[in-house]
């Protein structure tokens, strides 16, 4: 018996839980960078300043240069909306309120589901990563519990499994969190920054519309 706990260190099964929790760590990782990178450094813009400019221009009578001003602009969420509304009266001496909305509705159902991609998975991983912490501590105590339970061991031997064992529980747990709790915060972060992304898009485009079909 004790040449199979032996075999069966808990030290081992300890590094074996800790390979398998790479895993959620590095999809986390990549995640959460990708779509910090997308959402805060592509998607983001100063929403308040770039409408200022846009309704300066509708205002002024020069819609082709507000949508000019949208496409420089390049993949930010915001103006990518916008332009959209704005193509539907380019060149057009009427102005239709349901030909523009349903526009816009356009750009919003393109832009909206690329800010909210795979920012889901980020809580995901983290329970991923305490249920497996949690796998990995319910082991190591079926270990160290073996390891006292065992006849023929010398006493030494049982203390030294038992602390391997209890150590394995509590490396794993403590691994667990480490993964779980960034990759909520990164989730909460990047969840938040996209509903005020959404939100803004909401806000400016009601009042884009409206200002399009008054104007005209």
């Amino acid at each position: 018996m004790s040449e199979i706990l032996r075999n069966f260190s808990p030290d081992v099964a300890g590094w074996q839980f800790m390979y398998i929790l790479l895993i959620p760590a590095v999809f986390t990782v990549a995640i959460a960078v990708e779509r910090a990178i997308y959402i805060y450094i592509k998607s983001d813009i100063n929403a308040d300043e770039f409408m200022k400019q846009v309704r300066q221009l509708v205002k002024a009578g020069k819609i082709k240069d507000a949508y000019e001003l949208c496409k420089r602009a390049g993949e930010r969420a915001l103006p990518k909306v916008v332009s959209f509304g704005l193509h539907a009266v380019v060149n057009k001496e009427e102005v239709d309120f349901r030909t523009v909305q349903n526009s816009v509705d356009e750009g919003m159902l393109e832009v909206i589901p690329r800010l909210e991609r795979r920012t889901d998975y980020l809580a995901m991983l983290a329970n991923v990563a305490t249920l497996l912490g949690l796998m990995g501590t319910i082991f190591g105590l079926i270990l160290s519990f073996r390891a006292v339970s065992a006849p023929g061991i010398d006493p030494t031997e049982k203390a030294r499994l038992l602390a391997a064992g209890i150590s394995t529980a509590m490396n794993t747990t403590l691994t667990g969190l480490v993964i779980a709790v960034p990759a909520n915060v990164f989730y909460t972060l990047l969840h938040s920054k996209t509903k005020k992304i959404i939100d803004e898009i909401d806000e400016h485009t009601v009042k884009l519309i409206n200002l399009l079909t008054g104007n005209k």
